[in-house]
């Protein structure tokens, strides 16, 4: 498409044309990531210059120009030399060219660069432009030009997108350095594992300079993988997930046993509990077994969630979501399992895989779902080593300038795609019906539809593969012609479908034919008042057939598979646990009393962490 330019105008600077140097500043040492910024206006480029020279000079190597050809040499020649590009800044009426063209070519040669266009106060044709390149994902966002000198709003947005930039790619403190086999299940889970968690760490490959240089270091052989070294110069030799979480910390010393409220899982559903809960006073436990986000987590950028206009990874507001509900007061229980749900008279026991038990008035479920395995022996065998389930944003960068799949055509699948076209140099996505329309957003297909290292390969199933220690080949069916075809292939992301987290529910708790928990009203379809219900009155909104227990998110029968729907969810099940607690206080016990007393089954709660056993 086509828009109308400015015509190009010639600047005059001292009896000379304009000299872009006297915006770039002297010559800077190249190691600094880049700030580019291209404007035709002469007078709007030199305020953008000085934002930027001071604030974002001492770190950064500021360069500006005015012709878009001109910037574009100058971006070929940083990648030539290896330098780093964060942002490039661009005004939509560029001499020749449309900033959004602009931005799309400057993608092209830095794909991770953070790309913004730049739009003057006033301009009434900007919003046209803005929409149709946020929707086809030519640009990241957009920015008001500075009106002046300490223009907040205009520094809000380069920092926000400064920092989600360097989060990854600049040196920072290393909670936790890991020594592994690159293409090991383990060592897999590990940065999948620490990076949803929001842990800061490295890995280096045990065969690296890095890597041998820590080994020797520790005192450790090649032989004895993954090594953990943790900041404070503890060293673990291939821990468990527990073992790494109390070693960091992350596990208090429960002074108690007792709560309001359990929480089982920390996806969106079971943090917008937890921070509803915590803020509403009630005394709340979450039990988290993996990392807090849930599938949510493993997401790159989720777009469509309500007051995040440029977008959000899906791991940076599970963390945001954890740490609003700390400051609730909420605590958190990490890398344990809760392993089953009993009443004993008017509590109800919840058991952790630790061998401990923790009592609670009231439990909500929110264990999630986890994408379905393919079932194909060749390619679960390399689970980890190069076939992933989920997992696009630990594994991205090891898939640069290879071929890559993903299999799903819901919007997991979509973000895995857009997120890996940053890195491989080509990803096709697998997608066993004849259109996306039915499961991903408009948006998402959109942006596949407009990338050019993206292909969709429509009434097609990957149905082998193999490879010598790591996945190097697929073997592709194509439906419509029955014929197959093998493909080279580095990475495998798989995206279908859900199975929920449930099979360590007791019978008493009412599942669907697929798993799924049922709830509230929908009990009276699958026979809940012939299953033991105790309490004279109808389940709750989210209750289950056991009475106190409720269930949110993907875990529950009929819900929708949206993250805003699991976070609405959750704090929908807060108000009916109030609920539930009114109710049993003024009616005293509202559930049998037929089970033993709770006695001995909680005891020794104080040896859930190394550091109180």
């Amino acid at each position: 498409m086509h828009y109308p330019l400015k015509p190009a105008r010639t600047f005059e600077h001292s009896g000379n044309e304009f000299d872009t140097r006297a915006l770039t500043g002297p010559e800077e040492p190249v190691s600094r990531p880049v700030l580019l910024a291209v404007d035709g206006d002469e007078e709007a480029l030199r305020g953008i210059s000085r934002e930027l020279h001071k604030r974002y000079g001492d770190d950064y190597r500021v360069v500006c120009d005015r012709s878009p050809e001109s910037a574009l040499e100058r971006l070929r020649g940083f990648e030539a030399a290896g330098d780093k590009v964060a942002l490039v800044l661009a005004d939509q009426w560029l001499p020749g060219m449309s900033g959004t063209d602009f931005l799309t070519r400057a993608g092209e040669i830095y794909s991770t660069a953070k790309r913004v266009l730049l739009v003057a106060w006033g301009d009434r044709t900007a919003p046209g432009a803005i929409l149709q390149a946020m929707s086809l994902g030519r640009v990241d966002y957009y920015v008001n030009k500075p009106w002046g000198e300490h223009d907040e709003r205009f520094h809000k947005v380069i920092s926000e997108f400064l920092y989600d930039w360097a989060k990854d790619r600049l040196p920072k403190f290393e909670e936790i350095r890991v020594v592994g086999e690159q293409w090991s299940p383990r060592s897999h889970e590990l940065r999948d594992l620490l990076g949803r968690n929001g842990i800061l760490h490295t890995f280096h490959p045990a065969d690296s300079r890095e890597g041998r240089e820590l080994l020797a270091r520790t005192g450790h052989d090649p032989a004895q993988l993954p090594v953990v070294i943790l900041f404070d110069g503890q060293v673990l030799v291939d821990p468990s997930n527990s073992d790494i979480a109390d070693a960091c910390g992350a596990n208090p010393d429960l002074a108690k046993y007792e709560f309001d409220l359990v929480v089982v899982g920390a996806g969106p559903a079971g943090l917008a509990a937890g921070v509803y809960a915590a803020s509403e006073g009630l005394d709340t436990l979450i039990v988290e077994d993996e990392a807090v986000g849930g599938q949510a987590g493993t997401s790159s950028l989720i777009r469509n969630y309500l007051g995040f206009p440029s977008g959000v990874g899906g791991a940076e507001l599970a963390r945001r979501a954890a740490e609003q509900a700390w400051l609730f007061g909420g605590t958190f229980l990490f890398m344990r399992r809760v392993t089953g749900l009993r009443r004993s008279g008017d509590e109800i026991v919840v058991g952790l895989s630790c061998g401990n038990n923790v009592t609670a008035k009231s439990v909500i479920i929110a264990t999630g779902a986890s994408y379905r395995r393919l079932g194909v022996p060749n390619l679960e065998a390399l689970s980890g080593s190069g076939v992933f389930y989920g997992a696009a944003v630990s594994e991205s960068r090891a898939m640069k300038d290879q071929e890559v799949y993903v299999v799903g055509a819901g919007n997991s699948a979509g973000q895995a795609a857009m997120h890996l076209s940053k890195y491989a140099s080509r990803v096709s996505v697998v997608v066993r019906g004849d259109s996306l329309e039915a499961s991903m957003s408009h948006y998402l297909i959109q942006e596949i539809e407009t990338a050019d290292n993206i292909e969709v390969l429509l009434n097609t199933r990957v149905v082998d593969g193999g490879g010598r220690g790591r996945l190097e080949n697929l073997v592709l069916e194509y439906s419509s012609s029955g014929l197959t075809e093998t493909v080279p292939a580095a990475g495998l992301f798989v995206l279908i479908g859900a199975e929920p987290h449930t099979g360590w529910l007791p019978q008493e708790i009412t599942r669907d034919e697929d798993g799924y928990v049922v709830t509230g009203r929908d009990l009276a379809q699958y026979g809940q008042t012939r299953r033991g219900w105790r309490v004279e009155r109808l389940p709750l909104e989210m209750e289950t057939s056991m009475a106190g227990v409720f269930a949110v998110g993907d875990v529950r029968h009929g819900s929708v598979k949206r993250v805003a729907s699991a976070v609405g969810a959750g704090s929908i099940a807060v108000q009916s646990v109030h609920e539930y607690l009114s109710l049993a206080q003024r009616q005293g016990s509202s559930v049998s009393k037929e089970d033993d007393d709770i006695g001995e089954e909680v005891r020794d709660v104080h040896g859930l962490t190394p550091a109180a056993r």
